[in-house]
């Protein structure tokens, strides 16, 4: 059956010798009660026709987090992203976003659900046809409800967060495929995204462009906290803004490795991961 489809308190580090085991435990349940996750995906499989994809994987994203997934060519990355950004519903299992199941909501919730996130595709996806400034007024001409005046300064705002503030006027052809990143970014980031999806942003791009790209993404970040799921096999970025990878196999249809990139590489007990994690470029 083919798989249907919809459209578009701080906590500071001290030693715990200073502390009695009382306050011990209390830190550790504020910190517990912190790390909350807003993506949830519980028993999950996707599956086109009788071509099984991905066959029942569960894991959860925090938070604040930058979480990336990766994996081999067709293992099921860009197919696990479409899922997770609502094109596509799971033939079983269950996404939740921010609390919601996109797969069974109503209409109502589900658009409600998705003005909660945001979206960079690999190409940028801008109009050729309009400015960037017309660009990133779309999202907030359709949903904010905000007058012109308003949604002109958030433009030039939006566009600014990205270093293209004197950019509002150029076309998508005038710019280069680094700045064309950047504004797909700040449309992504249009209607303030609790979490925002990126699918490849540095593929195409040289190291140094690249590397300005992981920086953006890490200032974003940190500057509002929005939660970050990236889709990625660029290892250089991959160990820049990764806090936190799962790795899918195409073999096994589910999920190989999860953690820390930096200690999966040194300690996976899985030769291809680390073999993933050790090759060149």
């Amino acid at each position: 059956m083919q798989a249907a489809q919809r459209n578009p308190p701080f906590v500071q580090m001290v030693g715990s010798a200073s502390l009695h085991p009382p306050y011990v435990l209390i830190l550790k349940r504020t910190v517990m009660a912190e790390k909350q996750p807003i993506i949830q995906v519980k028993n999950f499989v996707a599956q086109y026709g009788d071509a099984r994809i991905i066959d029942n994987i569960s894991f959860d994203v925090y938070k604040g987090e930058v979480f990336v997934i990766l994996g081999g060519s067709g293992c099921g990355k860009s197919t696990l992203l479409r899922h997770l950004i609502g094109l596509n519903k799971p033939f079983s299992g269950k996404v939740f976003i921010d609390g919601n199941d996109i797969g069974s909501c109503d209409d109502e919730m589900f658009h409600h659900t998705l003005r909660k996130i945001g979206v960079l595709f690999q190409s940028g996806a801008l109009i050729g046809s309009m400015t960037l400034g017309e660009n990133v007024t779309l999202p907030l001409a359709e949903y904010s409800g905000l007058p012109k005046s308003a949604i002109a300064n958030l433009v030039r705002m939006k566009l600014g967060m990205v270093g293209l503030g004197d950019y509002v006027h150029h076309l998508p052809a005038e710019i280069s495929g680094g700045m064309k990143k950047r504004a797909g970014l700040a449309r992504a980031l249009a209607l303030n995204p609790k979490i925002l999806f990126l699918d490849e942003p540095s593929a195409g791009l040289d190291p140094v462009t690249s590397a300005e790209i992981d920086e953006l993404i890490l200032k974003i970040n940190k500057a509002v906290g929005t939660t970050m799921v990236i889709v990625t096999h660029e290892l250089a970025s991959i160990f820049t803004v990764a806090q936190r990878v799962i790795m899918l196999d195409k073999s096994t249809k589910g999920i190989i490795a999860e953690g820390d990139p930096r200690h999966l590489k040194e300690n996976s007990e899985n030769a291809f991961v680390r073999q993933f994690f050790n090759r060149r470029g």
